[in-house]
């Protein structure tokens, strides 16, 4: 059976302070065309099965414009007369079960389409004239151990008369993580038992282990989800356990721009390699640029809107500046002078929101 896999779209995200005709943040309506372009890539592919991995939503109450969007991509998936299963993941899914999930309005008028997103364990068997394939579906869960219950569940309620495919949104320890997210449910590999096993939640594709990956997303949402892998669909084969990747093209590109090494660089030297760099960043791209060992006094003189007007290309370039203290001179350390510099290094830091003893007591030690 062939299945065509989608992974996280965060419908509704929406960042940086630009806005298309009608007042949409662009980054919003970047997000939306892409889940479209994913989805018309996924019915191209001709499956027998559609899968939804979870957080096809930002939050799990999505404004209106979102819900629409995922509303019009059901019905065309319906048009096509396919069977599918849609799983939630952790942003979409409510801390307070007596809220509602915005699934369950979709599960109400898309009645034909499998939801699991009700904190259970759900089993759906889905056949074709030649084929039949037992799908485990765990959605997001509110915690740990009652992930490990409803995987145990799936375990149990594998079939031995067809393949089984388990769906669930976890954070697998094994896989080095980007960054933390919120209400992340974390689970050992071995606990996912199951002929095959796709995975929503991480924002790149990647086999986890034989049998087992990750979908990826639609888009790259930030510069932790590693821009340079490419976000697309997976198609899985059942019967050869083949998964294969297929790219999404025309997405709004994230680059990193090439470090400046900015150490003793006088203001005006500093500003013509900053221009020499903001004049490569591709069309329409978010970018960043890193200045590493710069001067405040330098940085400060930069002429902030020139740097714009030789980016105009760019949706976005941010400079991210690491200073360097140029009021201390560099010095070697000694062992038996480390603690009083760590103190004396300390004194000059902003630690809003930390303990400073407990810092100050953690170096020492």
């Amino acid at each position: 059976m062939k299945v065509a896999a989608i992974g996280d779209a965060h419908l509704g995200r929406s960042y940086l302070p630009y806005t298309v005709e009608g007042g949409v943040n662009q980054r919003e309506w970047d997000f939306e065309r892409s889940f479209e372009a994913a989805v018309e890539l996924a019915l191209a592919q001709e499956p027998d099965l559609l899968i939804w991995l979870g957080d096809i939503f930002d939050h799990p109450a999505p404004h209106y414009r979102s819900f629409r969007v995922v509303q019009r991509a059901l019905a065309r998936i319906r048009d096509h007369g396919m069977p599918a299963v849609v799983i939630s993941g952790n942003h979409d899914t409510p801390r307070l079960p007596g809220r509602g999930s915005p699934y369950s309005a979709l599960a109400d008028t898309f009645p034909e389409v499998h939801f699991a997103h009700r904190l259970s364990y759900e089993r759906f068997e889905i056949t074709t004239a030649t084929e039949a394939l037992v799908v485990h579906a765990v959605p997001q869960m509110l915690s740990v151990d009652a992930t490990l219950e409803a995987l145990d569940e799936a375990n149990r309620s594998r079939s031995s008369q067809h393949t089984n495919l388990l769906l669930t949104h976890p954070r697998i320890k094994q896989v080095e993580p980007r960054h933390a997210d919120i209400n992340e449910i974390e689970i050992d590999l071995g606990t996912l038992q199951s002929d095959l096993v796709l995975l929503g939640h991480y924002h790149f594709h990647a086999q986890v282990a034989e049998g087992i990956w990750y979908a990826g997303s639609t888009d790259t949402f930030s510069f932790a989800d590693d821009p340079d892998k490419a976000k697309g669909i997976v198609v899985l084969d059942t019967v050869t356990g083949q998964c294969r990747h297929i790219p999404l093209a025309g997405q709004r590109p994230l680059v990193t721009l090439d470090n400046i090494y900015a150490l003793g660089l006088s203001p005006a030297e500093l500003s013509e390699q900053v221009l020499q760099r903001a004049a490569t960043v591709p069309e329409g791209a978010v970018a960043r640029l890193y200045l590493e060992g710069v001067d405040p006094e330098a940085y400060r003189l930069l002429d902030r809107q020139l740097v714009r007007e030789v980016a105009a290309a760019a949706l976005d370039l941010r400079l991210e500046p690491q200073f360097v203290d140029v009021s201390v001179p560099a010095e070697l350390p000694r062992v038996e002078t480390l603690g009083g510099q760590w103190d004396s290094w300390l004194s000059h830091q902003d630690l809003t929101g930390l303990d400073r003893q407990r810092v100050q007591d953690l170096g020492h030690k």
